[in-house]
């Protein structure tokens, strides 16, 4: 996938080359995002860009280097990062915005880190298909609503509309994606936006 008009040429406009941008996956399948679009239709380009990163940077991996945390003193890793992910799509979308009485994810009072701490018999590629199911339910109270509904968040005082939510969510995958390129650099090597 690329954003540049035409892959190898020249910008005469401002002298760059694809040489001078950051290098993409060989298989990068992510949707692209349009450049011009209405804003639904923008916003979830954004939100599905960015869960199809965070699948395309846990491709390939073993269950030992999606568990590896290799910054220290970060404790940090891509499995901890995509049960993270999993827990927020819910708690996001289904327990705060549909209201919906499902228990919480990979967290328990007697262990509030589960997510980012993954017990020693946590499954990658389990906790991988969990994530893409919560995506799933996500995608579907999103299209059942109107950008204007609001919901009252649990534990807080104001409404937030839908909108609001889907930028909230745009901006928890950016921050992460960021965190998803530095360790799967640093387990495997490969680099790319």
């Amino acid at each position: 996938m690329t954003n540049h008009p035409a892959e190898g040429a020249g910008r005469p406009e401002s002298g760059l080359t694809d040489s001078d941008f950051s290098p993409t996956w060989a298989d990068d399948d992510r949707p692209r995002i349009p450049h011009v679009a209405a804003e639904r239709q923008a916003l979830e380009a954004y939100l599905e860009y960015y869960r199809a990163t965070v699948d395309m940077k846990c491709r390939g991996l073993t269950p030992e280097q999606a568990r590896t945390r290799p910054i220290p003193p970060s404790t940090l890793s891509l499995h901890g990062l995509v049960r993270h992910l999993a827990g927020v799509e819910r708690w996001w979308f289904q327990q705060n915005f549909a209201r919906r009485d499902v228990p919480f994810l990979f967290i328990s009072t007697d262990n509030p880190d589960l997510d980012f701490d993954p017990p020693a018999d946590a499954d990658f590629a389990t906790d991988l298909e969990t994530w893409r199911a919560e995506c799933a339910v996500s995608r579907e109270i999103v299209a059942a609503h109107d950008l204007d509904d609001t919901a009252r968040p649990l534990d807080w005082f104001e409404d937030v509309d839908l909108r609001w939510l889907m930028l909230r969510m745009i901006t928890e995958y950016a921050q992460h994606c960021g965190h998803l390129d530095l360790l799967r650099e640093r387990v495997d090597g490969r680099t790319g936006a």
